[in-house]
């Protein structure tokens, strides 16, 4: 009987420390995910900047992404994804492309992706920053 009353606590341990460890995940994830609903990521001017292929990071609990950026001519020529940890935005992969097309970061968040596309974006100002630009 004394077994069976120390498993049963031994449990309710461990489920209320299941739940409370839970909700810090969620609280720490909300928080991120409202920094990420207010951040404004400025345009860049590329006028001076060495040619050359500079890497990016930035990440923010659940979503991270890393870049490298090529320079030639004082425009991007490429973007590429290394890696990008996402929940449901693999969608935003296509921003790289984008960014590519119309030199700049004013480009339309993807629909359902919105996080993942600040996230890229940042990576690639990053990487444009670590050039010393």
């Amino acid at each position: 009987m004394k077994k069976k009353k120390i498993a049963i606590s031994v449990f309710i341990a461990i489920v209320v420390a299941a739940i409370f460890i839970t909700t810090i995940i969620l609280k720490n994830i909300e928080s991120n995910m409202e920094q990420l609903t207010g951040l404004v990521i400025p345009n860049f001017d590329l006028t001076g900047m060495e040619d050359g292929t500079y890497t990016g990071k930035y990440s923010v609990f659940p979503v991270s992404a890393e870049v490298e950026v090529t320079v030639e001519n004082n425009r991007i020529n490429e973007i590429r994804l290394i890696k990008h940890r996402h929940g449901q935005g693999a969608a935003a992969e296509i921003i790289p492309s984008r960014v590519v097309e119309t030199q700049t970061f004013e480009i339309d968040s993807i629909s359902g992706a919105t996080f993942s596309s600040k996230v890229i974006l940042k990576a690639i100002e990053n990487a444009l920053i670590s050039a010393g630009n």
